[in-house]
């Protein structure tokens, strides 16, 4: 069975455009991903990076649900550690409150920033430390009331928001299936874990009120366009952004050049090419045999795909491509 397919949107700020360019583009993908029959819209949250325009994450989330009709839209997701669960809850309450049953809360315990900004964040470095103990803060004040309680989220309090675990390690693997929670591994730009991971996920998997069986979400890049070539040139522009990390030169994603190889060293390739070894690029034909390779491998239950494409017409086609190969995959 073909698992749904669902979009995570970094917001990325291409070179030469605004935060508000990336935005708009934000909006028009998800209201496209609606008509194509996307499951899913994720935003995720990143401070201090200049080519990502999703910090404010709950703030996007309400501004992509307003705009759509079908769509489930969340967070991919909001770094817990950098926010008090009280503010979270009461942010998700209202966003559920707003879209009833199409809001998501994808929870992680990296900072998704550097140090000097979780400072400036006001967080305490060792906050990710007490992670475990947030989610299940969260839980409990997204949950029905209890009796007496002193301290409730409003809105928030019943709403049972559905909470997932982000990870790129096995430490979520193992906190969500004790906690019986949907589990999303970000192995579009951290693979090396991926399959231990998702096994210690469905071998420890305990049912709870949200969920009794194990469900995984996996994590990809995928440049789809009309030829293998074409496909291949877009790609480095994210193949540009990895080698910057490396470099310590993070800034707005880069317009496709001719020759990658002119780009990078062969270390700085094999780096890169390590942290994206997870991605599909190419043709409908390519992308489906490769993708149909993966779900088996990996016994996704949901496909999760990013996108890093310079110009906002290719990366909408990008994304229909990909829709259309879900429906021949579906049969």
């Amino acid at each position: 069975m073909t698992p749904p397919f669902s979009i995570l949107d970094l917001a990325p700020v291409p070179a030469g455009f605004t935060a508000a360019d990336a935005l708009r583009n934000t909006l028009d993908l998800a209201q496209h991903a609606d008509e194509w029959g996307y499951n899913r819209y994720w935003l995720a949250e990143h401070h201090n990076m200049i080519g990502i325009a999703s910090a404010a994450t709950s703030v996007v989330i309400g501004h992509v649900a307003g705009g759509t009709k079908r769509i489930r839209v969340g967070a991919g997701g909001i770094m817990l550690p950098n926010h008090a669960p009280l503010v979270i809850a009461e942010q998700f309450g209202t966003l559920d409150a707003l879209f009833p049953g199409r809001i998501d809360l994808g929870v992680g315990r990296a900072p998704g920033t550097d140090q000097r900004t979780l400072r400036a964040l006001r967080r305490d470095p060792t906050a990710a430390d007490t992670f475990p103990q947030d989610v299940l803060e969260l839980q409990a004040l997204l949950g029905p009331v209890q009796p007496d309680q002193a301290i409730q989220a409003v809105p928030g309090a019943g709403s049972n928001v559905p909470i997932w675990i982000l990870g790129s390690s096995l430490f979520g693997a193992q906190l969500a299936a004790m906690l019986g929670l949907p589990y999303a591994f970000a192995s579009h730009f951290a693979p090396g874990a991926l399959m231990q991971a998702l096994h210690v996920y469905r071998e420890r998997f305990q049912p709870s009120a949200q969920l009794d069986r194990p469900y995984a979400m996996v994590g990809v890049n995928v440049i789809a366009a009309d030829t293998d070539e074409e496909a291949r040139r877009l790609f480095t522009s994210p193949q540009q952004s990895f080698t910057n990390l490396f470099r310590g030169t993070r800034g707005k994603l880069q317009p496709p050049i001719d020759d990658i190889e002119s780009y990078w060293t062969p270390q700085e390739k094999v780096q890169a090419m390590n942290m994206l070894s997870c991605s599909f690029v190419g043709s409908a034909r390519t992308v489906r045999e490769e993708l149909e390779r993966f779900i088996a491998q990996t016994g996704a239950d949901e496909i999760i795909a990013a996108a890093a494409i310079y110009d906002h017409s290719k990366r909408l086609r990008s994304y229909e491509i990909l829709s259309e190969v879900r429906r021949a995959m579906a049969g």
